[in-house]
């Protein structure tokens, strides 16, 4: 069927605060879901949508698919059993900060460390905002905070690199008002055979305003990120005139045409590549000394554990001598009881 973002669209009244980033994210994956099943010939019941607890888990009531509003922390595991008892359906899990990287980090780290087929939406506003306002595991330094009123003094998690720690075949990171690169990413990650991870940087008007506003705003937005393309030259800039380069093994930023620097200088992105050095000092680099990282960072092929649990079975079942619970019963050594 060819499927519109309209038919996605569940008749449930978003409950999310007026500006909130979420509200992006919502439309970006409603405009792409459609382009998923096409790609996949699927219909639109072979999607579902599971979360945890968080502001941002309330999109299973707003996606006119298949939903499962998990409790605090255990998305990743009720998707992974989900998918693991139905390989054929599209998982695509909707988290928090909070929910997926305090509570939920153990279930996080070994969901990607198995690399099992969901896409999974990481919501990074750097706060609990459904439970009004503490700090979260990406809260930055010194952040006041309900439960921090004299400022943070936790170093906080880089997503990224969590990911990139855990052995992570997919990464990609975006920005809730940029739609068309948001659009972009969740296709990518539909097509990416493992766990892939989106983070969506995505702004609290009510806790957190503000928080990623340094490289969100539309006046300085180009100059201070980088959306990074596979195959294509690191380069960024509202004049398209800054590029990335390797000197002494560290990135550096570096402006085309001065010093002799050409296009050719500048480094080509390999998302593909299986080595994670480059890809974790693109996941590291921050503002202001660097432009932050966008787009699909990191895109391997690696074997997926529910294509395991399939094969494993089918293997097993095929050797076996046993195929029924009544022949079970009756195997070994048995006794007649009068």
């Amino acid at each position: 069927m060819k499927y519109t973002a309209q038919d996605f669209k569940s008749d449930q009244e978003v409950r999310w605060c007026p500006g909130c980033g979420d509200h992006s994210v919502l439309a970006s994956l409603l405009r792409a879901l459609p382009d998923v099943c096409e790609d996949h010939n699927y219909t639109k019941e072979r999607i579902v949508l599971v979360s945890g607890i968080g502001c941002s888990s309330r999109i299973p009531y707003y996606v006119n698919t298949y939903g499962f509003h998990s409790v605090h922390g255990r998305a990743m595991a009720i998707a992974t059993g989900i998918k693991v008892a139905n390989p054929t359906l599209s998982i695509w899990e909707a988290t928090g900060d909070g929910d997926a990287l305090a509570i939920g980090g153990n279930h996080f780290i070994h969901a990607i460390r198995r690399n099992i087929d969901i896409n999974v939406i990481l919501f990074n506003n750097q706060i609990y905002g459904l439970t009004k306002g503490q700090y979260s595991p990406t809260s930055k330094l010194g952040a006041i905070t309900k439960t921090s009123p004299y400022g943070t003094v936790e170093h906080p998690f880089n997503p990224g690199a969590v990911v990139m720690g855990a052995r992570g075949t997919f990464f990609a990171r975006s920005i809730d008002v940029d739609l068309k690169l948001n659009e972009e990413i969740l296709d990518a990650a539909a097509r990416h055979d493992g766990t892939s991870i989106v983070e969506m940087l995505v702004n609290c008007m009510i806790y957190n305003n503000g928080a990623h506003k340094d490289i969100t705003d539309r006046e300085f937005r180009d100059d201070r990120t980088i959306v990074l393309h596979d195959g294509q030259p690191m380069i960024f800039g509202k004049d398209r005139d800054k590029g990335l380069v390797l000197e002494n093994g560290k990135i550096k930023v570096v402006k085309i045409g001065e010093n002799g620097i050409t296009e050719k200088d500048i480094l080509v992105h390999d998302s593909h590549s299986q080595s994670v050095g480059m890809h974790n000092m693109l996941i590291d680099m921050k503002y202001p000394d660097f432009p932050v990282a966008l787009g699909v960072i990191r895109d391997v092929v690696d074997a997926t554990y529910d294509d395991n649990v399939r094969d494993q079975l089918a293997e097993v079942s095929a050797k076996a001598t046993i195929h029924s619970m009544d022949e079970l019963l009756r195997s070994g050594e048995t006794w007649e009881v009068k």
